[in-house]
């Protein structure tokens, strides 16, 4: 899922939309093939799970930005290397805000977290 085109004007452009995951550098927590709700935002807190351009190429990855202002995009599989983001040319596009694995439903909420601060809060509906 790393390049795409944005398409649509106007307000549909401010709506959230699905993607579906292809590869496995987000597991466990994005395993490939699971489709994630993206909320078009231009900003994240840190350790946000962001859909973001680095460079003309679009990455699906955790944003981390450490208390020495170093940022990075980070796979969950450690087997892919981070994305060092000073000095690049990069952009958020949008936050995830649910994932949806075989109707195992999880959100993602950002609303109460400062631009620099901790993971998402997350809200399991599976059980429910």
């Amino acid at each position: 899922m790393s390049k795409f085109e944005l398409e649509g004007s106007g307000c549909s452009l401010h709506e959230p939309y699905a993607l579906q995951v292809l590869g496995n550098e987000m597991e466990p927590e994005f395993p490939d093939r699971c489709v994630v709700i993206i909320e078009p935002t231009d900003h994240c807190p840190s350790h946000g799970f962001v859909f973001a351009e680095v460079e003309g190429v679009r990455w699906f990855r955790q944003y981390v930005r450490d208390e020495t202002g170093r940022e990075r995009l980070v796979a969950l599989n450690a087997l892919y290397p981070d994305i060092e983001l000073n000095g690049l040319e990069w952009s958020v596009l949008g936050v995830i805000i649910q994932r949806n694995i075989r109707r195992q439903v999880k959100h993602y909420d950002y609303a109460d977290q400062p631009s620099s601060g901790t993971a998402a809060q997350i809200t399991d509906l599976t059980s429910q």
